[in-house]
Order: C-alpha cells, then sequence, then structure tokens
C-alpha cells in the first residue's frame, strides 16, 4: 500500500535561500535541544526550588520566602563567598600575569619552540580529579616535593594543607598549574601583531620593554579582557580542589561557594536553599562580568575596520 506524501511538498522550500536556511535551522537543533533541556529547564526548576523545602526524598514543601531569609541568617554563606573573593583576587591576576609573560617567551622564533609549548600546554588538559591527586603529593606534609625541597635548602617544612594560613595559597599554586589555556590564547593573539608595527617601534628608538608596553599590550588588550573575563567567572566556579584535597577545611578556611552549595543540597538534603545560593552566585558573575565589560572594557584597544 502506497503513502501519499504530497501534503509534504507544501511545507518544502521553493527557493534555494528557503532551503539554506532549513538546512541551517537543522545544523543548530542540537544546540537549541541541548540549551533547553541542560539549561532552561533545569534553571526553571530552580527557580520552582527556591521558594520549596525540599530534601529530595518527600514531597516539596512551599515555604515561600524562608528560603531567601535564611541568607541573612547563615554565616557560613558570607564566609564562603569571601573565601572565593579572596582565591579571586589573588589567583586570577597572578594567571594573567604569568601566562601572559610565558607566552611571550613562547612567541619566540627559536628552534624546538614547538616542544615548549606543548609542554607549557599539557598540564591544562590534564584531568581535574588527577590533577587534585597529583597536587595532593606534592603538598604532602612528610613527603611532599615543596617541603622536600624546602628541608633541602634548610627551611623548615609547612604544613600545606592542614594549616588554615597555607591551605589558600596552597591552592592557589594548583590553580597556576593549569596556564596552558590562556597561554595558547595570548598565543595566538601575539602572533596576529603584524611584525611591521615593531619595526617602526625599533625606528623610533623603542626598547623591548617600549615595544612590549605601547605595542604589544595595547593590541593584545581584548585578549587580556577575554582572558580576564574567563578567569573571574571560572574561579568562582572553583570546586575540585576544595572537594579533594581540603574537603572546605581546615576549618573552613577553602570553603568555597560552589563547595557549600554542593555541601547544602547533596549532603545536607536541602535542594531549596541551594538553589538559592545557586542563583545568588548566577547573579554575582553576572554583575562582576557587567562591572569589567563597563569599568575595564573601556581599557580595550580594538583597532579600527
Amino acid at each position: 500500500m502506497s503513502v501519499n506524501t504530497s501534503w509534504l511538498k507544501s511545507f518544502a522550500p521553493r527557493t534555494a535561500q528557503g532551503r539554506r536556511t532549513i538546512a541551517g535551522y537543522l545544523f543548530i537543533l542540537p544546540f537549541i535541544l541541548g540549551f533547553l533541556v541542560w539549561f532552561m529547564l533545569p534553571a526553571g526548576v530552580a527557580v520552582w526550588l527556591t521558594f520549596y523545602d525540599w530534601n529530595m526524598i518527600r514531597e516539596p514543601i512551599f515555604i515561600g520566602l524562608e528560603n531567601f531569609k535564611e541568607l541573612f541568617r547563615d554565616k557560613l554563606f558570607l564566609h564562603s563567598l569571601m573565601v572565593t573573593a579572596r582565591y579571586t583576587l589573588i589567583s586570577v591576576p597572578l594567571s594573567l600575569v604569568l601566562s601572559f609573560f610565558i607566552a611571550v617567551l613562547l612567541n619566540a622564533k627559536v628552534r624546538g619552540i614547538a616542544i615548549f609549548r606543548t609542554i607549557f600546554y599539557i598540564p591544562s588538559i590534564v584531568p581535574a580529579v588527577a590533577n587534585a591527586v597529583l597536587w595532593n603529593f606534592v603538598f604532602n606534609t612528610e613527603f611532599g616535593l615543596v617541603n622536600v625541597i624546602l628541608r633541602a635548602v634548610g627551611l623548615p617544612k609547612i604544613m600545606w594543607l592542614q594549616d588554615p594560613e597555607w591551605a589558600m595559597p596552597a591552592l592557589i599554586i594548583m590553580s597556576l598549574w593549569g596556564l596552558g589555556g590562556g597561554v595558547v590564547i595570548y598565543l595566538a593573539g601575539l602572533q596576529g601583531i603584524p611584525e611591521t608595527l615593531y619595526e617602526a617601534a625599533e625606528i623610533d628608538g623603542a626598547g623591548r620593554w617600549a615595544k612590549l608596553w605601547n605595542v604589544t599590550v595595547p593590541l593584545i588588550s581584548p585578549v587580556i579582557f577575554f582572558n580576564l573575563i574567563m578567569g573571574i567567572i571560572g574561579s568562582f566556579q572553583v570546586f575540585t580542589a576544595g572537594f579533594l584535597i581540603t574537603a572546605g577545611g581546615p576549618q573552613n578556611a577553602t570553603l568555597f561557594y560552589v563547595l557549600y552549595t554542593y555541601r547544602t543540597g547533596i549532603q545536607y538534603f536541602d535542594m531549596g536553599y541551594a538553589a538559592v545560593l545557586a542563583w545568588i552566585l548566577f547573579f554575582i558573575i553576572l554583575g562582576l562580568t557587567l562591572f569589567v565589560f563597563k569599568y575595564v572594557g573601556r581599557l580595550v584597544h580594538y583597532e579600527a575596520i
């Protein structure tokens, strides 16, 4: 028995432009479906949960604004936010500056430079859990590599992961291990700077530092700005190091905001309050991003087209 499909022809585009449009929508359909299913739907559920008390076992109970009122009584909320802010204020500038100067060095035209570029990039693709296990051994008090070096030069050992004063610096040092991603982005920007600009600066008598400050930095400022934005967003979402290495300790010295949100929802079974914490983080990141765009974005140099 034949099936009449003539009605389908009425929906078929009659022009080449229409067929290209349909093809374009088909290509982006996986992203649209993923965005709706994996972002919009969970975000909608998270908004709904902010007004409920739910422990993932019994039925959700409507409690109105009680989850929001809990923010003003929760000392760990402000503490975890301050811990994350301190981590951001130290790790982001350090990673920006170090990755920039490493990229400048790796931009040199010497034999075998591709090997060094690979060496600096490889740590950034190591899984986060493997990195955490590695650095847990490196900062071990008794046989860790760092303390072995300190004792070798006559310095006392440091309880990196057990001392509240040293736990955060240890995790910040660990974060610098993954500079490779930013280095690659910087390197791409550096290689896009025309050599004629450096030659013109040399004719004007500019030295190495003058060329770096007056030619390289302005032309690569869009890349610096991009890495700054991504660094801020990433630093406020740090979780693995605090969860696997220090478990938020000692004495909550490394209780990052996302780790506290995870504990609230998964360990303490308070999904409603965890949803509030998640949305607070969203608006914090949004506000910081808008602030940086407004006050730092004006310093970015864009070449006229």
